[in-house]
This record gives structure tokens, sequence and C-alpha cells, in this order.
């Protein structure tokens, strides 16, 4: 690329510190004249003439080169030159890629991105002619492709997590501790089945789940002992749930305020994402319509009352796991984000207040630089998308933040310990394109909840990236790769794509009512699978590289003993708590629930009086119908 130096630039620094100095010292002496320059001195100053001269011509050289508008945009390469690479590049794919290829064909006939994003058989300054530099900016600038800090991990490392969360209460607290104790730097929190669907743990519902997947919990008492000895205010907290989010919240604070701990300085994140719920993840308790109320009441009481959290994690995660290809993961996703601004901005709320307490959470699959574009690509929607749709001033809200998470869906049965490869490759995807924060997924994920040795390894795969890798020294270091930049705006153009159709059907709440997203998913999963079962893409350990024999693992086993504790816990709570404080706390959400009144202080009152999760949650499907959804085909 030109020298970015102006020739006033070039002409400053040519100047020789020494020569600057030697001036300065012989302004101030008196002691001495010197009537004749020395010979030393003559010859000094001619090649510093000589030095002046031959920068000037570069300079000029420079400035003749520099990139050059065109309809009042500046392109990042010269015409000239890109004009000339694409020349060669012809002549070359003529010449020495045919001779090539006659002899020793391509494995395929072409070559694709997961995505199915084509793959030039290379990546040139030629395809790059339309490139602005404003379009990749720098870090900490808008658009915020390179990231939404100037300094990124130079300054502060992304946040390490790794989910936890199985059996009861203590087990969980015990495993927090373990992990703290081994360098985690942020709680993240996993919810059993029954929790997440809105039921206790003495339901008939949540027989055989009890604690199986994730934590079980059922009261304030629960949460009580979930944190116990963790101190609110000195760690940062995500919660992965979604139906029944309000509670869970209300639950943390209420825990918080036991401590001490008031609610505007609790930090953390919940997942509270109920939009990708219904094209996705399929976990909830009344319809889109009610729930995205419910999770508007909650943006809107954080936005006043808690600055450190973000009440909405926008997951992309859940939809690409369910099958979608990155590109439909960070369409949909960006429509699901989109779609909880409007309804925020529709109540009266500034897009400056709510967008800043946003966050997003992406999956991090296979396909290593179609991952780092993702993000990239996803940074630079989003900054335009506030400013030039939402009208949005501060760059804090069209700042994206980023929690990624490596593929479980990727893992496999078979050959285990391939798996470990698998989260190291996308881990490094997920920082160089530039994440928060990032939980990398243990081995045995496909059997059981992880092991606490597994757990350990997938903890040390991003320290050693953090810390013996380099990719903490630099900056969005594939920047201004040919591919690289090629790939974002691809992803960029087709993601935009998907969002326009989103938005010429009323939005992302009526395209899923209509089951938009829901149908383009279940497609793209089937292509997937039919590619692996014909043989097309190749799962090393499941359709190629197989073993007849695969080494055994130590699993984590849940006794269901667990739901026996769980259960004569909440018996203890239900008798001792005051029956009459509850039913007045229950009539409050009930009476919130067929209003307008945010839904959070009543929740939050009804918590405090131990009412449980399922009592909370039943209230819902009261007033609004428990929610069932149709066939999509």
């Amino acid at each position: 690329m030109p020298s970015s130096r102006s020739p006033t630039e070039s002409k400053r620094l040519s100047a020789p510190r020494s020569n600057q100095s030697a001036k300065k010292a012989g302004r101030s002496s008196t002691s001495t004249k010197v009537s004749k320059a020395s010979k030393p001195a003559k010859a000094a100053k001619k090649a510093m003439k000589a030095a002046t001269k031959a920068v000037k011509a570069v300079a000029k050289k420079a400035a003749k080169a520099a990139p050059r508008k065109k309809n009042g945009v500046v392109r990042s390469y010269d015409p000239a030159a890109v004009k000339a690479v694409g020349k060669a590049t012809e002549k070359w794919a003529k010449s020495d890629l045919a001779a090539v290829t006659q002899k020793m064909p391509l494995r395929r006939k072409s070559f694709v991105t997961d995505s199915g994003i084509p793959i030039p058989d290379v990546v040139t300054l030629a395809d790059r002619k339309t490139e602005s530099p404003d379009r990749i900016g720098l870090p900490g600038q808008f658009p915020f492709t390179r990231g939404p800090q100037p300094t990124m991990y130079r300054g502060r490392l992304w946040t390490m997590r790794q989910f936890a969360g199985f059996g009861t209460p203590e087990d969980t607290n015990k495993r927090f501790k373990y992990l703290i104790s081994h360098g985690m730097t942020g709680l993240s929190t996993a919810f059993d089945m029954p929790a997440l669907m809105g039921y206790d743990c003495d339901h008939s519902m949540s027989r055989g789940e009890v604690g199986k997947e994730g934590v079980s919990v059922s009261s304030l008492r629960d949460f009580e002992t979930l944190f116990d000895g963790i101190q609110l205010d000195k760690v940062t907290t995500s919660m992965t749930i979604n139906a029944s989010a309000i509670v869970a919240l209300c639950m943390y604070i209420a825990v918080g305020e036991k401590q001490g701990v008031p609610m505007a300085k609790l930090a953390g994140t919940i997942q509270n994402d109920m939009l990708k719920e219904y094209i996705a993840q399929k976990e909830w308790i009344v319809g889109p319509r009610p729930a995205v109320r419910i999770v508007t009441d909650m943006i809107e009481f954080c936005t006043k009352n808690m600055p450190k959290w973000y009440p909405v994690s926008v997951s992309g995660y859940h939809i690409r796991e369910a099958g979608a290809t990155a590109v439909q993961e960070l369409a949909f996703t960006l429509a699901d984000g989109i779609g909880y601004v409007e309804e925020c901005v529709k109540r009266g709320l500034d897009v400056d207040d709510v967008a800043p307490q946003l966050s997003f959470f992406w999956d991090v699959h296979n396909d290593f630089f179609e991952e780092v574009a993702k993000f990239r690509a996803a940074r630079r929607i989003w900054a335009h998308v506030m400013r030039d749709r939402f009208g949005a001033k501060n760059p804090r809200s069209m700042q994206l933040k980023t929690h990624a998470q490596t593929a479980g869906v990727s893992l496999t049965a078979q050959q285990p310990y391939n798996n470990v490869v698998r989260t190291a490759l996308q881990a490094f995807a997920a920082v160089l394109g530039g994440t928060q924060s990032l939980h990398t997924n243990s081995l045995d994920e496909t059997y059981a909840l992880p092991t606490e040795e597994s757990v350990t390894i997938a903890l040390r795969t991003q320290q050693l990236i953090a810390h013996e890798s380099g990719a903490d020294r630099v900056v969005d270091p594939l920047a201004g790769s040919y591919y690289i930049e090629y790939l974002t705006d691809e992803m960029e153009k087709r993601a935009l794509e998907y969002i326009r159709r989103i938005d010429e059907m009323g939005g992302i709440i009526r395209a899923v009512e209509e089951q938009y997203p829901q149908k383009e998913i279940g497609e793209s999963a089937y292509r997937f699978q039919r590619e692996v079962e014909q043989g097309d893409r190749l799962i090393v350990g499941v359709n190629a590289f197989k073993s007849d024999k695969d080494a055994p693992i130590e699993l984590l086993h849940i006794d269901e003993k667990v739901a026996e504790s769980q259960i004569a816990r909440l018996n203890q709570v239900k008798a001792e708590r005051d029956q009459a404080a509850v039913d007045a706390a229950l009539a409050k959400v009930e009476a919130a629930a067929r209003g307008t009144d945010n839904m959070v202080p009543p929740v939050l009152e009804a918590v405090k009086a131990y009412a449980t999760l399922g009592e909370i949650c039943d209230v819902f499907r009261k007033v609004w119908g428990a929610y069932r959804e149709g066939g999509a085909f």
C-alpha cells in the first residue's frame, strides 16, 4: 500500500534528532565561535541534503500513488496496481493454474465455505478494487470491524468462562469455587430443564430431569446456596436461562441484597433471548408476543437500575446448534437484536440507553476463516444498523459486545479426544475474531456434563491461547487479508439480504410466527446431514478415519438422590414461608401481567417472599396460556 505519511510529515521526520540538538546547543553557546566548518561537518551537511531530497522524492511518488476518489469514495488501493494485478491473475489462471490442474485435477469441482460462499482459486488485490478504508476502519472506531476497543487484548484479555451447573446448588457452588481457583474470571451458570421450562423440582414434568443438564433451582433458598461464599460484587455472572429468566434475575438481585450488594453494583449477563427460543432451542412457557413483552420489561428495568448488567444476550449460538449456517446465524441473531431494540423504542426508551446494555452470543464452528469473518461482519452490520436505522449517537450503542462458545454440535462421541483439537481451533478463531468473552467446550460433553479433568483441559485451552500463542499481542491480526476481507464482505451482504426479507415480512416477531427462520434452518440442517451421509463432508472419526476401538473416558453421573434432596428442600421452604405474603405477591404478578406495569418489581417481591419459580411461571401460563408450536415444513 502507498505510504500513509504526507510530504510534510516526511520532511519533519527526516531531520535527525542529533542535528536538532546540535542547533540548540550552538544557539546557547557563547564561549566559542567557529569561523569555518570542518570537513566532517560539510560531509554531514551534504549527506543531510541528499537524504532530504530522497525523502521528498519518495513522498512525491507516494502522493501520486495515494488512493484516489471515485464518486466521492476513497479506495484502499491504487487503480493502476489493481488493474495490473488483475491482468497478472488472469494470465496466471490461463497458464500456471491451467497447466497444473490439467495434470492433477482439483479435489473438488468447486470450493465453498460451510455457508455456501464461493471460494475463488485465489483472492488478490484485484478482488479488493472497491474496498474503502472506512469500511474496515481502526479498532475502537466506527464501524468497529476491527474490534470494539482500541487496545483489545493488549489492554485486557477476554473473560474466560466455563459453563458450570449440575446437580444440587451445593454441587455447582463447589464447581464454581474449583474453577475460580484454577483461573476462571467469570461465572457461567447452566440450569436444568425443569427450571428452563418454568417447573419446580417436584412437578410431574420434572421427573428424571432434576439436576441432569444443569443446576436445579426452585426457590430463592436454592440461589442463596448456589452463590454461598461468592461475593457478587467481586465476580461477573452469566446465566443461561430464557423463558423463566425474569425469575432467575430477581433471585440473583435478592441474593445480592442479602449480601449487602445493591443491584446497581451487580455485573453480568442473563441470556433472556426468547426470540431464538422459538427459532431454535424450543424452550418456552408462553407465546412470542407476551414473552417479548417480559424481555422488554427486563431491558427497561435494567437500563434504569442495573447499569453493569446485560439484560439480554442475543444468542446466535442455539440458532447455529440447530443447524443454521454461519450466515443464517449472523442474520437471524442480528434480526433478533433489531427486534428487541424496536420494541424498546416503541415503548419510548432512548436507543442510546438501551443498545449499550445488549450483548451477543455466538457459536464458533469448524470453518476457521468463515468464523473469524463472522465476528467482523457482525460488528460492522450492527454499527450501521444502530447509527443509520435507529439514529444512535453514543458510540457504545454501536459497539457489538460478544460472548462466544465453541460449537457443541461439532463434538463427536466417536474418538472424543479429537474434540480437544476441534475446541482449540474454534477458540482460536473466536480470539482472532475479537470476542470479549469465551467458553470452551469439554471433550466429554457428547456423553454427559463435563468432569473436573475435562473442564480443566478446556480452560487450559484458553489460557494457552492467551499466554503462549501470541494472539494477545496484536489487534485484529487477519485484517487486510484478501480472503478474510472478502469473506467479511460476503457474509455482510448475505446476512443483510436475510434481514431485508424479515423487514418485508413485518419484523422478526412476525417472521417467527410464520416460522420463516425455522424453515430456513431446517433446510440447512438437512443439507448438512445429507452431505455427511453421502461422504461429501468428512467428519474425522465419524465417516472418515474411523477407529475400531475408542479409548474409554470418565463420565460425570448425576444420582437420582439429587431430586430427592431438592424436593425435600423445597418442601421445607414452603413449610417455613409466609403463605399469605406469597399469595399477595403472586396476585401482584398477575395484575402486572394483565396490565402494562413493568413485571420485574412484582416478581422481585414474590421471589423475596419465597414464591417458587414454578408458581410464578404458572401465573404466566394462567394469563397468557401455555404455548404450543405447529409443524413447519
